[in-house]
């Protein structure tokens, strides 16, 4: 019993964060709304992804902004977040892009089922949540979209190999070649 006033007190047991998670998954059960698929999803790309100190000085500001960034669910929380870091603390540098970049990365490869993305020289690989509910058809359609540039291995967790070149040739970098094919991906997710 989540809701109940016999629960007070126990989100300082649980802790904030993990306190809300378990709100949040209460109020959607009662709704008798679907549940999502419990599982995470890491982003490890060879990007500058930080706050640097000059940018936002004080340290309770920027943890308080490392939390909201980490939390972006979708483009439009990514927007709305540059747009307050311009109003308070002016043009973000590279770095604070990349995280918002990565932030909503994180947040569309979770919804494709994508529990991994982790860049290696220069391939991308692209692990599956064991029980993604993906349109089986939709993978022959990848392959056959990037061609020899991405292949697939069936295993325990199933996952892609995708090349990018570097983008000093005006190619896409790996932020931008794991976004299209997440993006790609998320076109055979199962409603």
């Amino acid at each position: 019993n989540l809701l109940g006033a016999e629960q007070h007190g126990h989100m300082e047991a649980v802790g904030y964060d993990l306190y809300c998670k378990m709100l949040s998954a209460a109020v959607k059960e009662a709704k008798g709304l679907k549940m999502e698929e419990d599982f995470e999803t890491s982003i490890d790309l060879a990007l500058d992804a930080f706050i640097p100190p000059g940018y936002i000085p004080n340290e309770s500001q920027k943890l308080d902004i490392y939390k909201r960034i980490a939390g972006i669910e979708n483009s439009e929380e990514a927007e709305d977040m540059l747009e307050e870091l311009l109003d308070r603390f002016g043009e973000p540098p590279k770095s604070v892009q990349n995280l918002l970049a990565v932030a909503e990365l994180k947040a569309l490869a979770h919804r494709a089922y994508i529990t991994e993305i982790k860049q290696t020289d220069a391939v991308i690989r692209i692990t599956l949540y064991e029980k993604a509910r993906l349109e089986a058809e939709g993978i022959p359609k990848l392959l056959e979209q990037y061609g020899s540039d991405l292949s697939f291995k069936l295993e325990n967790n199933p996952y892609f190999l995708l090349k990018f070149r570097s983008s000093k040739t005006g190619k896409p970098t790996s932020l931008d070649r794991a976004r299209g094919f997440a993006e790609g991906l998320c076109r055979y997710v199962q409603p």
